[in-house]
């Protein structure tokens, strides 16, 4: 799915139709990546996710169980407290994954041809030099990363958990299977398209400013209220596509491996 990734950070870094780099759809985007950057250029900055994507969703779910007892002890209905131990495990999983983000989205914004721009152990190293581990530096857009992944997980598991008790349970395995996947899907649109507008708040902070040199992008809202005063309120849903066509089948089936997984977890150990 990373390649759609690399797409949607182009899509939501370039600012508006006077942008001489702008791309004229989705299409576009593929041919002139694949044009003048190659193959392996729509694998930019995929060590990064590779390398947290392990600890990130351990802390994730170990999160999410966790809030989801200490929220049993309150007197919020089980729904909301879904949505609540959602919310907490997506701010917890943001502290973790936004160095990581930082690094990946520098490297996406590259346009050089896969082989001409830095390792990612290099890039990191420059970032850190130049600014530090700080909010300037190694963790800049934290706020930013901790809207989209604090609202994405709150409505992709109060979502998912609160409709699928809903619909009735198929005795039939695979009947089943698709009843929890399409309910899956439709958490994981859902969740792109709400978060939307942190995720792009977050790309042009991590991501080249305007003017090297000057910081245009600041923090999550000021970024969001330049946008829409300088590009319009659709420029707050840029690459929203090709995000929505990696997170709905990718949040499907991450929540069906989860499932499935702790069911047989539960059952054995």
């Amino acid at each position: 799915m990373h390649p759609l990734d690399v797409v949607k950070t182009r899509f939501q870094i370039q600012r508006g139709k006077n942008d001489p780099t702008s791309y004229k759809g989705l299409g576009d985007c593929f041919r002139t990546i694949l044009r003048t950057e190659g193959l392996f250029g729509f694998y930019k900055g995929i060590l990064p996710p590779i390398l947290a994507e392990t600890p990130k969703r351990a802390v994730k779910f170990f999160t999410f169980e966790q809030y989801k007892k200490i929220l049993g002890f309150t007197s919020l209905s089980p729904g909301l407290a879904l949505s609540v131990a959602g919310l907490g495990a997506g701010l917890t999983e943001a502290i973790v994954v936004n160095p990581f983000e930082v690094v990946k989205v520098s490297l996406q914004a590259n346009r050089h041809v896969y082989a001409e721009q830095p390792s990612t152990f290099n890039q990191a190293r420059q970032i850190v030099q130049a600014n530090g581990f700080g909010l300037q530096g190694l963790n800049k857009g934290l706020t930013s990363t901790l809207g989209r992944h604090g609202v994405f997980n709150m409505i992709y598991f109060g979502f998912y958990f609160n409709v699928k008790n809903i619909f009735p349970v198929y005795q039939d395995p695979t009947l089943e299977f698709l009843r929890k996947f399409a309910i899956g899907l439709v958490s994981g649109t859902i969740a792109s398209c709400v978060n939307i507008p942190f995720d792009v708040a977050k790309s042009r902070i991590q991501g080249p400013q305007p003017i090297p040199g000057v910081i245009k992008y600041r923090s999550c809202f000021q970024t969001m209220a330049l946008i829409y005063r300088e590009e319009g309120y659709l420029a707050l849903y840029k690459g929203l596509v090709p995000k929505v066509m990696r997170l709905g089948p990718g949040g499907a089936v991450m929540l069906l491996v989860y499932e499935y997984a702790y069911g047989w977890l539960q059952r054995n150990w």
